[in-house]
């Protein structure tokens, strides 16, 4: 059904044409916003997947040698200690004997 009265038909057309604008504002401001976003971003000193994957296995492989060289470090200053324990038991059992001896 069309309408008769003029002043109606120019309403719907202003109305049309508002929306229309405000459809092509607000893409042009989505675009203008990627647009800065992806500058942000380009700007920061983010990592790709790939290095921060790499990264993570190289910490993992450092963390298992720190433990390792930890068991290696304890063992050798067991060893270390259990020497030198032997060592000043032999001294003063070796000076008892020389002074039980006399």
């Amino acid at each position: 059904m069309q309408s008769e009265n003029k002043m109606f038909d120019d309403l719907v057309k202003m109305v049309n044409g508002f929306a229309g604008t405000m459809a092509g504002m607000g893409r042009e401001a989505e675009s203008g916003a990627r647009e800065k976003f992806r500058e942000w971003v380009g700007g920061q000193d983010f990592v790709g997947r790939d290095e921060f994957e790499a990264v993570k296995a190289m910490a993992a492989a450092a963390r298992d040698e720190n433990e390792a060289l930890k068991a290696r470090i304890a063992a050798l200053e067991a060893k270390v200690s259990g020497v030198a324990t032997g060592a000043t038991g032999a001294k003063r059992g070796g000076v008892k004997k020389a002074a039980a001896g006399a």
